[in-house]
């Protein structure tokens, strides 16, 4: 089992500075790197300062120069935002100005918020379908000498400029859920990542199933696959308790921005009532307890052993919360230094 850090500036209030969250950003990503861990992820957001990555690929060059030996993967580039060679020409400079650690993560998008402000008209079914045109596309073009002809992007021969600096181009994962996504990703040659949000073990144990299905299709390598789930290592089960109420409202949050209902002023989405948080029964803070790997160092440890019997390659420590920086810094300081030695 390998660990990274999935992580984003996350603004909650008006009062917060990006400049400071920045700080921050960089604070965990040298936590990670000298920790051990193999990799930091973060995405691409627009508009939303509830998850601030308009651009993955510059917030992972800008950690480049703070980090010696992280991985710095896009998890992920949203497909349909980009180009086919607009995305391999970006992911091959990025690659080039990080001396080789760029990975590139991609899927289809999940906000409509954005796809009515990026690209109006478009669903999630055509983000998929733009998406499986675009990645398989990636590595012709950093080869050389592409053209294309599809439903969506259509260009004469084309070589990435620059190319990457690894050998083949970076390594590509692809976000799934469904077994067809699990499909795509497996037979094109693609990493996998997952995550089941608030969702518990029976969804992870579901997420493998779909892999193992896939790959038993498949007669060619078999792919690494990567769980990505909010973690918290507790001091003890007071802090764990805190911990459960402090993600139930992120996924409050989370939720409302999925739905695209409520009014959104200078980035910020409007306050959820607690009232409006006590009733959604789904974001319980006992859910949380329940489903998320949060508790103890211990019962993190028993957590990720499940995970890694059930055959993940890599855990993905998700630390956006909502929580403030000490905590988050106490919670990772916690997880490097008593979780992540039993995996060794």
């Amino acid at each position: 089992m390998e660990f990274s850090l999935f992580a984003h500036m996350e603004r909650i209030t008006p009062e917060q500075s990006h400049r400071s969250l920045r700080d921050e950003l960089i604070s965990l990503a040298k936590m990670a790197d000298d920790g051990g861990m193999r990799a930091i992820w973060t995405g691409e957001h627009h508009g939303m300062d509830f998850t601030i990555a308009p651009n993955p690929f510059l917030t992972l060059v800008d950690l480049s120069h703070h980090t010696k030996n992280l991985r710095l993967g896009t998890g992920t580039v949203v497909a349909p935002f980009w180009h086919p060679i607009k995305l391999a020409g970006e992911a091959a400079a990025a690659d080039l100005i990080t001396d080789g650690r760029i990975e590139l993560g991609i899927a289809r998008g999940a906000y409509s918020y954005e796809y009515e402000r990026l690209h109006p008209g478009l669903d999630a079914w055509e983000a998929g379908q733009r998406m499986r045109e675009t990645a398989p596309l990636l590595r012709p073009l950093w080869e050389g000498d592409c053209a294309h002809e599809g439903e969506y992007y259509r260009f004469p021969s084309t070589t990435s400029a620059p190319k990457p600096l690894q050998e083949n181009g970076p390594p590509i994962w692809i976000a799934a859920r469904d077994i067809n996504s699990h499909s795509f990703g497996v037979e094109n040659g693609f990493n996998i990542q997952v995550t089941p949000l608030w969702q518990g073990i029976g969804e992870i144990e579901s997420l493998m199933e779909k892999f193992n299905e896939a790959c038993s299709a498949y007669d060619g390598r078999r792919p690494k696959i990567m769980l990505l789930h909010h973690t918290y290592v507790a001091a003890d089960d007071t802090d764990t308790a805190l911990a459960a109420k402090e993600l139930s409202r992120f996924y409050n949050y989370f939720g409302a921005w999925f739905k695209n209902q409520r009014p959104v002023h200078q980035g910020l989405i409007e306050t959820l009532s607690e009232d409006e948080m006590a009733a959604n029964a789904m974001m319980s803070p006992e859910n949380m307890r329940r489903d998320l790997t949060i508790g103890t160092a211990q019962e993190v440890i028993d957590r990720i052993k499940r995970y890694e019997d059930l055959g993940y390659d890599e855990y993905a420590f998700w630390v956006d919360s909502g929580m403030d920086f000490s905590r988050k810094r106490d919670s990772l300081a916690r997880f490097i230094d008593d979780v992540m030695p039993a995996f060794v």
